[in-house]
Order: C-alpha cells, then structure tokens, then sequence
C-alpha cells in the first residue's frame, strides 16, 4: 500500500510542476490508472512479439502432424522457451 502512496505522490508533484496544482484527487487517481492499464497494455504487447516465433512453429506442427495437439504444444513450449530465454 506505501508503493501505491509513494507513485500517487510522485505523479501529483510531476502534475504540480506542469502547473496543474487545484487537481482533484478523483482526477489522479483516473490518471494513475490509466498509465497502469497503459503500461500493461504495452507489456502484453511485446510478450506477444517475443511469441510470434513459438505460434508460428505451432501451427506448422500442427498441420504437418495432422492435427496432434500433443506435438503441437510440445513445439510450441520449445520454441517460447527459447524466444525468452534469448530475451534474457
């Protein structure tokens, strides 16, 4: 709870400095939400990316195998553990 005390102090006295001193704490909090849906918007984002590689092999296994889930996901698994750990 001191973290989410700690941004919302940081983001008010960033708000203070570009001026906008009467904000209603309403108004930060919506603020505050929307960069933290914005940020895990971005983060989905490219951990989708780093998977393109893992889903393409998945669906080229699985129409070579005949539509074998088990291989399929076997493939799948790999290829993301690869693609993640090569981020690292």
């Amino acid at each position: 709870m001191d973290l989410a005390l700690l941004f919302a102090a940081v983001v008010y006295s960033v708000l203070d400095r570009l001026g906008f001193t009467g904000i209603d704490t309403t108004i930060l909090a919506i603020l505050v939400i929307l960069v933290i849906i914005g940020l895990v918007i971005i983060v989905l984002v490219k951990f989708f990316l780093i998977l393109i590689p893992a889903i393409l092999v998945a669906i080229l296994v699985y129409f070579l195998t005949g539509g074998n889930m088990l291989w399929t996901g076997i493939a799948f698994l790999v290829v993301a553990l690869l693609s993640l750990l090569r981020k690292i």
